[in-house]
This record gives structure tokens, sequence and C-alpha cells, in this order.
């Protein structure tokens, strides 16, 4: 028996150890980051002041594109998430105002999850298996009142160039099914007929017409959503994109079609890559003036400790 215990021990002693190699090993395929093991902007690194400069050359018009959604209470949100917007007017109750003048404001509180409408999703959102960009482990910063690595405030303005697919014209269909999956040679078949190529830096969003069916069938917009496979996200990635995105809520196919994986599109790209999300994008506008390039413009509010947060970028043709 005492013979018996002490090879048993030595079993799962091997047997772990072995697992710890195995870890390191698929540790190693994403990270220390190629931006270095202290990174926390991930693809950001390329916004270059060269990439800038070409991507404000793509300014011929002026004409400017919000690329926001608007958010209520009622628009449609991924599983928990909410919105609840109160008008408070403190110190006016009763129709009281303030001062000899009359003083009277409007002051408002929102109660809400920072995922609900047009959002930047940043590289410290999403992880594979509690690890995140760059090998952060979840139990080194991650707490109750936000991450101390990887938070939106770290991110830098984005500025570069914007190229919007319609993938509706591709498909002929106002709204893409659920369901479909983008393939590397369908991202190129509308790349060519748009007459553009992509470049180190750009944001690359999908037009779907999926945005029409909020209001209208909230719960098909939620259930599942046309996007991008994981075959284009690694051939996308490979481009040098700076963030990837569109009118979806999640940016990738939903439910995956290649088995019962959860987002693992937004996986590779976010933990990976350290690219970054943009959901519920707004392209109707851009995609009725062909405007298929274009000056992108975002900066953030800067939540200290927050994954995520609510956007309103700009499009300048």
């Amino acid at each position: 028996m005492k013979v018996t215990s002490v090879n048993h021990i030595k079993r799962l002693a091997l047997a772990s150890m072995i697992g710890l190699a195995s870890h390191a090993a698929v540790a190693a395929d994403w990270y220390p980051s190629a931006y270095g093991p202290n990174d926390e902007i991930g693809a950001a690194n390329l916004l270059t002041p060269d990439v800038v400069r070409e991507a404000v050359k793509l300014v011929k018009t002026g004409k400017t594109y919000p690329l926001a959604v608007p958010v209520n209470k009622d628009l449609p949100a991924f599983r928990h998430r909410s919105f609840k917007l109160y008008n408070v007017q403190p110190g006016e109750q009763a129709g009281l105002t303030l001062g000899p003048n009359k003083f009277s404001l409007n002051d408002e509180l929102v109660n809400a999850w920072t995922g609900v409408g047009t959002q930047l999703n940043g590289i410290g959102h999403i992880g594979i298996d509690n690890v995140y960009y760059n090998g952060n482990k979840a139990a080194d910063f991650v707490t109750v009142e936000g991450v101390t690595k990887l938070g939106i405030e770290k991110v830098p303005p984005l500025v570069t160039r914007g190229v919007v697919l319609d993938m509706t014209a591709h498909y002929g269909k106002s709204i893409v099914p659920g369901g479909t999956e983008f393939t590397v040679a369908d991202i190129k078949a509308v790349l060519e007929k748009q007459g553009v190529s992509l470049r180190k830096g750009d944001v690359v969003l999908f037009n779907t017409g999926w945005l029409e069916l909020i209001g209208k069938d909230d719960k098909q917009f939620l259930a599942v959503e046309p996007g991008i496979g994981m075959e284009a996200a690694q051939w996308l990635a490979d481009q040098g994109i700076v963030a990837f995105g569109g009118d979806t809520w999640a940016s990738e196919v939903y439910p995956n079609p290649s088995g019962n994986e959860e987002f693992p599109v937004n996986q590779f790209m976010l933990a990976k890559r350290g690219i970054y999300n943009l959901e519920l994008i707004d392209s109707r506008a851009l995609v009725r003036d062909k405007a298929w390039e274009f000056l992108f413009v975002l900066g953030q509010p800067l939540y200290v400790g927050s994954t995520q947060v609510n956007i309103n970028p700009v499009a300048i043709r």
C-alpha cells in the first residue's frame, strides 16, 4: 500500500508537470505580445504619425458621418445588459428654483452597462481561460472596481483610415442572413468590387443591414448574426488592422458554425492579437454615399478600469 501510494503520487506529479508544460506551450503561441511583454494597447501601436497623416489625406469634401446608434432603454443588448437614464432636478422639487435669477437645470443619472449600444471593446475585455492579452491573468489585474491593466483609459485616440465593406451588395440582400460566415474570398471580392485594398493600421467595418432589425425583430437581432469566421479573422489580423467591427453586436458569425465554441473570433482578435472590436457601428450613410474609405476618428471616454465603453466615432471624407 505504501509503495502504491508513492507511485500514485509520482504519477500525479508527472501528470501535473506534463499539464504545466502543455499550458506553457499553448501560452507561448500567443504571448508575450509582439509589442513587448509589458504592452497594454495592442494593435494601437500601429497608429504612427505617418499612418495618421496618410489617413487625413482621404478628406476631400469635409462631410462627416456619426457612426453610433442612439441609446435608450429599449435598445436590444447582449444577454444581461441594460440601459436606464433618469432625469433629476436637484433642489427643484415642486417647481422650486435656485437664486433670485430663478436658476433651473436638468441633470441625468445613468445606470447602465458600458457595453450597450455602439461600443469599443478593449483588449482586456475578452480572455481565454481567464488569461487576457499579453498573458495577463485575471487574478492579477481584475477587481470589482475595474481592471488595473488593459483599461480603456490606456487606449490612445484611434485616428486612422477606415474601410467599410458592404456585404449586403455582395450577397444581394438588404439584410445578410444570420449565421452567414464571411470568408477571405468574400472579403477579397468586396474589396475588389469597391476598388480598395487594406493597409496597415486600418479600421475595417462590415455593413450587413443587421441594424434594420432593431425595433422590428429584437429577438432575431440578438439570437444570431452574420460575420467573419476564424479564417477571415486570421487573414485580417495578418493585414495589420487596428480594429474590426460593424453593425452587429459581436462582430463575428454567431452561432459559431464550426462547433459550440463561444466567440472564438473575439478571443483570437482581442486576446491573442490585441485588435479592438467596434460593435453596432452604423455605416448605412457611408454605404449610401459609396464612401468606402474615410478618415476614422475616435476619442473614447476614459473610464478608468473599464474594458469597454459607449462611443460615437466619426467618419470624415
